[in-house]
């Protein structure tokens, strides 16, 4: 595809989103699956081995129902087990491709290629972004890592596209050089009415925070934000509201649901952040949606571009890209609905979604839902039972402690000399802040508090083992301390023994 084209091109797509009924994108995903899986099986000289070596016959999916049957694909049994060139579209090794890496957070880095297709993709939704926000003039400032990963670079492309298509978007990438964030804040973005910031929660969350610090009064501007890489909660966006003078939330925030394999796969709409928000404050909705206490991110996707389905509780996700994917087990666990179906849900108890939503002026888009947790193997454990980050952090989101703290730390289990298994938790101070026993004490008993609301199975192991052994360890760093929070990499919440 001719990139003058791909920056060019008009965005027929988002009136669709508004106009086509969740019916027809269902059709279309199911229909589009089984095309992209008798294409592999004829052209994908890896996936045929792949197939055959699983001893599953093609011949046998001749309709959804069976494409049920089809061996999902993941990194260890399919990406890892064939060469690059046979795992791609014929002759498409010799066309103009990017690589990138993944992050390497479960293990081993693995490297994925993909054609400006992708960043067109994504561009899609950086317009669906840019149409919700000013038409004033405005600078994106990339706050993503602009190395040998995804985010920096696929947000830089995108952006480029839609604003090439008629907005005055104006784009920096100093990607995690705070300094040079600093800087352009303080002598380049006054120029311009708006900011949009883009990057990884957390890193976010400290440039804002030590924005005050640097003098940087970010009120002054219209603030918008575009996160990815992980999920947050609602606490962690009204967060980001009350320090920006951020005045609608649902437009003016978007998390991404993306990987290194196939970029920008689902988005916040502003429908989603409304369901998600509502659904919080009816407990009965939110464990009907999700089955879980767990809030998961809830992100709405094209399933012209990626089609999601969910199989015992995993995310399956099908694309065709330069490296086409059929079934892929991505790790992360969640499930998928159409609108209808949550209209449906909330109508069970008797609250009338589309009045609401209208009420607020959220425009309900039917594209279809996809919802994902924090992934499988991101936990830590504790006699046997599953710590997960998301409730640790729901704990130093009170307005008390994150005062102190950035939010941001690291779980291990460990071992003491009796051999009896205890949770450490390492924080991160706020600059130029100190701890002090009142202050820790205060952070465990929220910790704890958020254990007992949240994890049944830690409920019943203090039950039976006491309060002394269930106690989690909290240990308090400096600002940027290089043992577990170095500036500008990514935070590693858990840390394996």
């Amino acid at each position: 595809m001719d990139n003058f084209l791909i920056i060019k091109e008009p965005p027929n797509i988002l009136r669709s989103y508004r106009q086509v009924p969740s019916r027809d994108w269902q059709k279309y995903e199911a229909n589009s699956r089984l095309n992209l899986f008798q294409k592999m099986v004829s052209q994908v000289a890896a996936y045929k081995k792949f197939l055959k070596n699983h001893k599953f016959n093609p011949n046998k999916v001749k309709s959804l129902p069976s494409a049920l049957l089809i061996p999902p694909v993941s990194k260890a049994n399919y990406f890892r087990q064939f060469p690059l060139k046979d795992k791609l579209w014929p002759k498409y090794f010799n066309r103009a491709l990017v690589a990138t890496s993944t992050s390497g957070s479960t293990g081993k880095s693995s490297y994925f290629v993909r054609s400006a297709e992708l960043d067109w993709q994504y561009s899609i939704i950086a317009e669906f972004f840019l149409q919700n926000g000013s038409s004033e003039s405005t600078i994106l400032v990339n706050c993503f890592g602009m190395g040998v990963w995804i985010g920096g670079l696929i947000t830089y492309q995108a952006f480029y596209y839609a604003a090439n298509r008629g907005y005055p978007l104006t784009i920096i990438t100093p990607g995690i050089n705070k300094k040079e964030i600093f800087s352009t804040l303080r002598e380049f973005a006054p120029n311009f009415k708006n900011i949009i910031f883009t990057g990884y929660p957390p890193f976010i969350k400290d440039i804002l925070d030590e924005s005050k610090l640097e003098g940087i009064d970010l009120k002054k501007w219209n603030c918008r934000f575009i996160f990815a890489a992980e999920s947050f909660t609602e606490n962690f966006r009204d967060y980001i509201a009350r320090v920006t003078g951020i005045k609608n939330i649902h437009k003016d925030t978007l998390n991404i649901y993306g990987t290194a394999e196939l970029g920008a796969m689902a988005f916040e709409t502003p429908g989603s952040i409304f369901i998600r928000r509502l659904a919080i404050t009816h407990p009965e909705i939110l464990n009907q949606l999700f089955g879980n206490k767990k809030i998961p991110t809830l992100c709405q996707y094209n399933p012209t571009f990626v089609s999601f389905e969910e199989q015992s509780g995993e995310i399956l996700i099908t694309a065709n890209s330069v490296t086409p994917f059929c079934r892929y087990q991505v790790g992360d666990s969640g499930g998928v609905y159409n609108l209808e179906e949550i209209i449906g849900v909330f109508r069970k108890y008797k609250i009338d979604l589309e009045a609401l939503a209208k009420k607020s002026n959220i425009d309900l888009i039917k594209l279809p839902f996809v919802y994902v947790y924090e992934r499988n193997d991101f936990s830590t454990t504790l006699y046997g039972l599953q710590i997960y980050p998301q409730t640790i952090k729901r704990a130093l989101e009170i307005p008390s402690i994150s005062k102190k703290i950035t939010g941001k730390f690291t779980l291990e289990a460990h071992y003491d000399k009796k051999s009896n298994q205890y949770l450490k938790i390492n924080l991160e101070l706020k600059p130029k802040m100190r701890s002090n026993k009142l202050f820790e004490y205060k952070v465990e008993k929220a910790i704890v508090r958020s254990l007992l609301k949240e994890n049944s199975e830690y409920r019943e192991l203090r039950g039976m083992v006491g309060v002394s052994r269930t106690r989690p360890i909290l240990s308090f760093w400096p600002y940027n301390d290089p043992h577990y929070f170095k500036s500008g990499i990514k935070q590693q919440w858990l840390k394996k023994q």
